[in-house]
């Protein structure tokens, strides 16, 4: 009846990054650290975790001579982000 929640989506931190990344063609980190009240340190673990699961690129640059961050929801994130929306639907409004 209810379809799994992919456990890489289901963490609040790592849900939340994704869901702003949605909305935006890619994010600094800083952007996503300010926004999601995370500490440096724990957006980092959760970024990595998101990375090795193929579902946001990050690349690291420089700007104006200090480091930059920029992280981006590829395809195969958006498509698990769609599945997971759709799926938690289903405990929402659980068929009779």
């Amino acid at each position: 009846m209810f379809k799994d929640l992919d456990p890489i989506l289901h963490s609040q931190l790592r849900l939340a990054v994704v869901s702003l990344l949605v909305s935006v063609k890619e994010a600094e980190f800083t952007y996503l650290k300010e926004h999601t009240n995370s500490t440096a340190g724990n957006l980092s673990v959760q970024l990595q975790k998101l990375k090795e699961a193929g579902y946001i690129d990050i690349e690291k640059k420089f700007k104006d001579k200090y480091p930059q961050t920029m992280c981006k929801l590829n395809k195969k994130g958006l498509l698990a982000f769609e599945v997971y929306f759709q799926n938690i639907q289903q405990y929402l409004k659980p068929k009779k």
